[in-house]
């Protein structure tokens, strides 16, 4: 399958995909058009089979930022019906992101403001360099979040956190946003976070793939749901994956002391 994008950079090993904001004269800020690839990459990879797309990494090319944010040019010549229509292109490719049949990993080098904290926060965890910096300033601009930031901020670090750091629009570093948990781990280089992104994907590919897909649509779908609704839906998930021939090879392997051979099926 070729890719032919403007503003992202795809690359993929071992089933291991990579998308790379790729604008790194504007920071690697969101457009239109860099929604629209993000989005057709994501339905067109979605496609394939798990010997094809077992996880994916997305990052920001350039050490100076992971992406800074919605593009203000275009912010700025929006009426409210276009602002509504690009704030909800936003929602819907992070969302289909949020709803990603595989794995994805954040990494995050430099600034991730505004729609670059929204996309980190709908990847299922965030890794950081040392250098990185995460918020939601968007009140700095007489505007609030509008790719999902005020709904996923507050799920990430609770919702009278969120509402200090929307409210003030604070930047606050690697260090902090992994204190108050919307960073999983913090690097000392972004070298050294994508060698460590790619070593985690690595213990998730020896998983079972429909296991863990499956753990990530019960993960999303339970979260809003009172106890005895979500207990349900997990023992509903739990009993279909013994429909599939995976749940088969890894209790047999367990029994005979091998490792499991996982075939996605």
């Amino acid at each position: 399958m070729g890719f032919n994008f403007q503003h992202i950079k795809v690359t993929s090993e071992h089933a291991l995909w990579t998308l790379t904001i790729n604008r790194p004269k504007a920071l690697n800020a969101l457009n239109g058009e860099v929604l629209d690839e993000i989005g057709d990459f994501l339905r067109q990879i979605s496609e394939m089979e798990f010997e094809h797309v077992r996880g994916l990494i997305i990052t920001g090319e350039g050490p100076k930022s992971f992406v800074a944010g919605a593009d203000i040019k275009e912010l700025s010549t929006l009426d409210e019906n276009g602002a509504a229509k690009f704030a909800l292109k936003g929602q819907r490719v992070f969302h289909e992101l949020n709803l990603f049949k595989v794995p994805v990993i954040a990494a995050v080098n430099g600034f991730a403001l505004g729609g670059g904290c929204e996309l980190a926060l709908a990847c299922d965890f965030i890794y950081a360099s040392k250098n990185a910096k995460f918020g939601l300033p968007e009140t700095s601009l007489g505007l609030i979040p509008g790719f999902g930031g005020t709904v996923r901020m507050a799920r990430a670090v609770g919702i009278r956190k969120a509402r200090e750091l929307i409210y003030t629009g604070e930047v606050i570093s690697a260090d902090e946003a992994c204190r108050l948990g919307l960073v999983s781990r913090v690097f000392e280089t972004s070298d050294e976070m994508l060698i460590e992104a790619k070593k985690k994907m690595e213990i998730i590919f020896s998983r079972g793939p429909l296991a863990v897909a499956s753990a990530k649509k019960t993960i999303n779908q339970v979260y809003d749901l009172d106890i005895e609704a979500a207990q349900k839906f997990e023992a509903d998930s739990f009993a279909e994956l013994f429909q599939t021939d995976d749940v088969r090879e890894g209790t047999t392997a367990f029994i005979e002391g091998r490792k499991p051979s996982f075939k996605g099926n």
